[in-house]
């Protein structure tokens, strides 16, 4: 259980400092705590977040938004996030650039 623990708290602290009209997807930051492959646990890491967390800058890796979060998508368009005309959050755009974040 503490394994579990100390995954969800390292995805919730690179979660909280994504700024405001960015996003990154999951695999990103399962990559960026060296777990490739697990971007399903970031998922549900992010589905028991506690509250306050923008969660919503978290999209799939095509830039899709959470399926049954219809909020989510105004959320991003608030913070001025674009979407393409497919429905997809612009990555190119929009994506933070995770490469100098620090843990």
């Amino acid at each position: 259980m503490a394994l579990y623990d100390d995954f969800f708290r390292d995805v919730y602290d690179i979660v909280a400092q994504i700024p405001r009209g960015r996003v990154v997807t999951y695999g990103q930051i399962a990559q960026l705590l060296e777990m490739p492959g697990y971007s399903r646990h970031v998922g549900q890491a992010l589905a028991s977040a506690p509250e306050g967390l923008p969660c919503h800058r978290v999209v799939n890796a095509s830039g899709r938004t959470a399926p049954h979060w219809p909020r989510q998508r105004k959320l991003l368009e608030t913070e001025g996030v674009r979407f393409k005309s497919n429905g997809c959050v612009d990555l190119a755009a929009t994506e933070w650039e995770l490469l100098h974040t620090k843990l």
